[in-house]
């Protein structure tokens, strides 16, 4: 699924950056252009991230 349509960034590109360290909206922006456009999908990549803390938390 798409978390951003602006750049065409998928869900599994976000794990994907995640897995390689990224810890932050910014990084991933960096990383894959996600939230750089529009910015609507900012909040969908913060929820991406809040829930892989709690998961390497847990």
């Amino acid at each position: 699924m798409y978390v951003c349509v602006c750049r065409a960034v998928t869900e599994n590109e976000v794990h994907d950056c995640i897995a390689a360290g990224a810890r932050s909206a910014k990084q991933i922006r960096d990383t894959t252009g996600a939230g750089g456009d529009c910015a609507t999908c900012v909040r969908k990549i913060c929820a991406i991230l809040k829930r892989s803390e709690e998961l390497t938390t847990a």
